[in-house]
């Protein structure tokens, strides 16, 4: 059976998914050539990561089709109910980025908290002296409040980095529950802390120094952070969006951070991926990294060799 996957596999997913018999191609294929590619080759599987969507005409038109896979969390950029209606097997791999993303977050709050990314920028061609006073108000994470917006396996992952780090956290997910969070002491020990989280959005924007977000956009296409919500926060507020582009509406966070509503920001995905507005990338108080919250190769390995669990025990070996 051929796979293309065409957003690339680790070496590891690649060798586990040859070994079991499959034929993997990684060279890229343009979107607007997928579906001649894929009837082409006669490819029985497509994996993707972000950059590669897998939509109904795509479906329709590639009738081989067995298995579309997404290697990472959000599945936005399949149309995954329509081709389970038709037959086809949908996976992705929630669990494996989980701790790649929460540590590029603590690395996102400590780049805010201490306008990290705006002094290096400035420091080759800045008078050394005035750039000293103008970076000189940072602020410390430890016994801050971060707000965690989705509580699921990356949030509670960020949650375990963030209370070792010193902070009080609280959550909000569309559940009320009880959650035990492994907070890791060195390599050897650990200890617990539960966490009751909200269901009210409101409430914990309200009470948060720092707001992290893990969901993806409202059901109708909206963004969950606005104006609305920007006027609840506290002033000084400081927020992170490693989840989607758009769960941040950007002309209303620009707004935020102009106003000092928001002291500053930090963002690894934007509305217009790859293409993001210049005046995000340009801001002094917005520390952008770009779409790489997984981008780790220990997260890499998981996600191919998840990949290859999944297919292999739904397809076997040939």
């Amino acid at each position: 059976m051929k796979i293309l996957a065409n957003d690339g596999i680790s070496d590891l997913g690649k060798k586990l998914l040859e070994e079991a018999g499959y034929s993997v191609i990684t060279e890229k294929v343009e979107q607007n050539d997928l579906i001649n590619e894929v009837n082409s080759q006669n490819i029985e599987m497509i994996l993707v990561r972000s950059a590669t969507t897998v939509r109904k005409e795509v479906v329709d038109a590639c009738p081989n089709l067995k298995l579309i896979g997404r290697g990472g969390v959000g599945m936005d950029n399949i149309d995954v109910d329509y081709a389970r209606e038709k037959g086809i097997t949908v996976i992705n791999t929630p669990a494996s980025s989980s701790q790649s993303v929460a540590e590029l977050v603590m690395g996102q709050l400590f780049s805010i908290s201490r306008s990290l990314q705006d002094s290096f920028k400035n420091m080759e061609n800045g008078d050394f002296s005035q750039l000293k006073k103008k970076f000189a108000k940072g602020v410390e994470l430890r016994g801050k409040t971060l707000g965690i917006i989705g509580f699921g396996r990356i949030g509670q992952s960020l949650a375990s980095y963030a209370l070792g780090a010193g902070m009080d956290v609280i959550a909000s997910d569309r559940n009320t529950n009880k959650v035990k969070i492994e907070v890791a002491i060195g390599a050897s020990n650990s200890t617990t802390v539960e966490i009751t989280t909200t269901t009210s959005l409101e409430e914990l924007i309200s009470k948060s120094d720092y707001i992290s977000i893990h969901v993806p956009k409202q059901a109708d296409g909206s963004a969950v952070i606005s104006e609305k919500e920007f006027n609840l926060m506290k002033k000084g507020v400081r927020i992170v969006n490693s989840a989607r582009g758009g769960v941040i509406n950007e002309e209303d966070l620009l707004n935020a951070l102009n106003s000092g509503k928001v002291a500053a920001a930090a963002l690894d995905v934007y509305e217009n991926e790859p293409s993001p507005r210049k005046d995000l990338l340009n801001h002094p108080n917005i520390a952008c990294t770009p779409h790489i919250g997984a981008a780790t190769l220990e997260a890499q390995d998981r996600i191919g060799e998840e990949l290859a669990d999944l297919i292999i025990s739904k397809f076997g070996k040939f």
